[in-house]
């Protein structure tokens, strides 16, 4: 327990950093935008963030697998018992319409579980945190509240509150939302589509366009401690991490 505590302190302090050196970018004139292979775009402050981060979290010894990272073969990653998994700026086209709404994630992965999760807001100034034995929580103008558990949430009721991408609504997603008896949207950024369920702001978030595991795992350490899971929409199992493809599945998370 001691351990994991000193782990998720290391983790926020250089979740700070990054979120103190996105910001300075964030108030600059040019973000010095270049798209990557895929063609989405990269930031002088997905860059910083990187290195920031990277340079915290060696410290501990344990192995770091990040969004802007090189590529580590699955035959490297494959024996690690455990793992960080960084997403240095997510929601980077949020950043770029200077909505607010991206974020700072970082998770501990052990076993290819989330067991601790940071997720911080440099814009807002939120940080979520928790993990295995520790909870869940926000830190707001300093103060920690507990995140309480969620009573289990029934597709078939009505009104419930679904939370969807502003970037990557696709046509699937509709439809399942169209499936439900008069839903509402509620359209969020980045990682900030969990916290929504995690403070009780929304219901279900439906994913069926492709993420990465660093686009899921810290908020996935976060709210499991809730009572929310992030099920594989094919195997209704929860998803894992280090695998050898790190695309994740369509999911659905909502609390069970």
């Amino acid at each position: 327990m001691e351990k994991s505590f000193t782990l998720l302190q290391v983790a926020m302090d250089a979740a700070a950093k990054a979120c103190r050196e996105i910001l300075t970018v964030y108030h600059a004139d040019d973000f010095d935008t270049e798209l990557k292979h895929d063609n989405s775009p990269l930031t002088l402050a997905d860059k910083i963030s990187h290195e920031v981060i990277l340079n915290h979290l060696q410290s501990t010894g344990i192995p770091i697998l990040s969004e802007e990272g090189k590529d580590i073969p699955y035959d490297i990653r494959k024996s690690w018992e455990f793992l960080w998994l960084v997403d240095p700026l997510d929601g980077t086209k949020e950043f770029l319409n200077r909505n607010g709404e991206f974020t700072v994630n970082i998770a501990l992965i052990r076993e290819q579980q989330p067991v601790l999760g940071v997720v911080a807001v440099p814009a807002g100034g939120e940080v979520y945190f928790g993990g295995q034995g520790i909870g869940a929580f926000v830190r707001r103008n300093g103060a920690d509240t507990v995140l309480h558990k969620r009573n289990p949430v029934d597709l078939k009721h009505t009104g419930l509150r679904i939370v969807a991408s502003r970037s990557h609504l696709d046509n699937d997603t509709r439809a399942f939302i169209e499936s439900l008896n008069n839903a509402e949207v509620v359209s969020r950024g980045s990682s900030l589509k969990f916290m929504m369920l995690a403070e009780g702001l929304a219901d279900v978030y439906p994913r069926f366009a492709p993420t990465m595991e660093w686009d899921t795992a810290a908020a996935h350490a976060i709210i499991r401690q809730i009572g929310i899971k992030v099920i594989n929409r094919a195997t209704r199992q929860e998803l894992h991490y280090n695998k050898p493809d790190l695309r994740n599945p369509s999911f659905l998370c909502i609390p069970e």
